[in-house]
């Protein structure tokens, strides 16, 4: 069974220490209640990914753990096959052992667009929402984080960061947590909190918006990526089926909207570092992820426009600063 205890252990001398108060009860009964039929077989392989501590871990340029050197091609395919038990592989890539893991998601290509415009993580303590399988966790570390938490609560995704992080040997700053940001306990602490392509799936944008605010430090900073839309700050997009084919997209902002959005939450400092439209290389079906992908979202006749009808995903990466709240007086 996957354990949290190096966590609890890394955190007791931390900022972080106060949610030894109430973690460890959230998350045993997380682990007495999953009942994903799958996490058992998903947990063996973890335990079978015995192999020698890398030769090298690159997480400054990429996440690469060893060279490949170390294991024969006929490890190196035993590894590829109990890697592959744990598909589909979305958000990377990943280099283990000389594997090759290439996800559906280019995660680096994301992660070099935003890197430039965004505070250098050195000595900072990182949350990320919706991290997946932790890609740009890694990059975060690389990066020169002190500590990085990511939280997602797929089963999943928490056995695919497990694998990464066993195959490093190493008991590094870097642990994710299976919940999702409602189960989370307040707890202002955070230099920097990156939330990316959760918003859109959120019911109510402005709670999430609040609940990212509120785990930030004063003066933090919020790195946020969604789906939006072309328009003014009135312009939101409710599809009213699906869109993309997926069931859960509720509120499409444009940036301006999104920007009035954040200055109401007291986020300060505003800005769009990054908008563009999600291209076919960047988002694909490949022998690690081979369900359907965003080819298969869009119209065969124009890409330019999801199977629905709407404007084909563009992404806008926003980043702002937490302030204090305007204090108002009352008569």
């Amino acid at each position: 069974m996957i354990s949290f205890s190096s966590f609890y252990q890394q955190i007791a001398d931390s900022t972080l220490q106060p949610w030894l108060e109430t973690l460890p009860a959230i998350l045993g009964n997380w682990q007495r209640e999953n009942n994903h039929g799958n996490l058992p077989k998903w947990e063996k392989v973890i335990n079978k990914l015995n192999y020698p501590a890398p030769d090298m871990l690159d997480l400054s340029t990429s996440v690469t753990v060893g060279s490949g050197e170390q294991l024969s091609r006929g490890e190196q395919e035993k590894l590829t096959n109990l890697l592959q038990l744990l598909h589909p592989w979305r958000k990377g890539p990943f280099h283990l052992h000389g594997v090759h893991i290439d996800t559906e998601w280019r995660s680096d290509w994301k992660w070099d667009r935003v890197q430039p415009h965004i505070s250098p993580m050195k000595y900072r303590t990182v949350l990320d929402v919706g991290c997946g399988s932790g890609y740009h966790m890694w990059r975060m570390l690389g990066d020169g984080a002190e500590r990085v938490v990511g939280i997602d609560p797929s089963a999943l995704f928490l056995c695919q960061f497990e694998a990464v992080k066993k195959l490093t040997g190493q008991n590094l700053p870097i642990h994710l947590l299976p919940l999702g940001i409602e189960q989370l306990p307040p707890l202002d602490e955070f230099d920097t909190v990156f939330s990316m392509g959760v918003l859109y799936h959120r019911r109510s944008p402005i709670d999430h918006l609040l609940q990212l605010r509120d785990l930030l430090k004063d003066g933090g900073e919020l790195v946020l990526e969604t789906l939006v839309v072309d328009g003014d700050e009135n312009t939101v997009l409710v599809p009213p089926g699906r869109y993309g084919k997926m069931n859960n997209v509720w509120f499409l902002p444009s940036v301006a909207a999104l920007t009035l959005w954040l200055e109401k939450c007291d986020f300060a400092d505003v800005r769009c570092v990054n908008l563009d439209v999600t291209s076919l290389a960047e988002q694909r079906s490949t022998p690690w992820m081979r369900n359907e992908s965003l080819v298969d979202y869009l119209d065969p006749q124009d890409i330019s426009r999801t199977v629905e009808g709407h404007s084909a995903p563009k992404r806008a990466t926003i980043v702002a600063r937490k302030v204090q709240p305007n204090q108002e007086l009352t008569l």
